[in-house]
């Protein structure tokens, strides 16, 4: 056998370390410190702005549902009062009339006339209800009125009428007239209720 062999050294390879990477510099280091720091706080701030924000939003409801339950009884207060007052003015209003007819029997012996008239245009028998005291001021006054009957009724307070014909009731009391002297001064000036 002959051959001729070539043989070669071995060499090894070498097994240093690489030389190690250089880190950041201590102004690296310092500006990235900085920059996340600057991130947290951004970060901080707009958690902090959504979670105030939040918290604003849930006051304002509860302020606004406290404002609503003050309101709700202010309205109701309101409306009592509003009632209240029109039952006074009403009251006092028939205080003066009722006055009014004492003093001047011939007012509410016109007031029995045009209740007549309104409910029987004399085609019919009409019935008109006045208080004892009443009646006997204005019978005189209404001996000429043709197909009315004059009757005592002392449920009736001074100044209140009550006019019956066939299927027809006028109720000429002092509360009902004045009630409907508000509403339609309540209609005029544009409310309603």
């Amino acid at each position: 056998m002959s051959a001729t062999t070539v043989a070669a050294r071995w060499e090894a390879p070498d097994l240093t370390p690489p030389p190690p990477r250089a880190g950041p510099s201590v102004e690296e280091l310092e500006a990235i410190e900085r920059a996340a720091r600057q991130e947290g706080f951004a970060r901080g701030h707009a958690e902090g702005h959504a979670q105030g924000q939040a918290e604003v939003r849930r006051l304002i409801a509860q302020l606004e549902g406290l404002i609503d339950s003050f309101a709700r009884p202010l309205a109701q207060l309101d409306g009592e009062v509003e009632t209240v007052l029109a039952e006074l003015a009403v009251q006092v209003a028939g205080a003066l009339l009722g006055r009014a007819y004492e003093a001047e029997p011939q007012l509410l012996a016109d007031l029995v006339a045009e209740a007549v008239r309104q409910a029987g245009n004399g085609s019919r028998e009409v019935e008109v209800r006045l208080h004892p005291d009443d009646l006997a001021q204005v019978k005189p006054l209404l001996a000429a009125q043709a197909g009315a009957r004059l009757q005592a009724d002392t449920t009736l307070a001074r100044g209140d009428v009550r006019v019956h014909a066939e299927a027809l009731r006028l109720d000429g009391s002092l509360s009902a007239r004045l009630r409907s002297a508000l509403c339609e001064l309540a209609a005029a000036r544009g409310e309603t209720g």
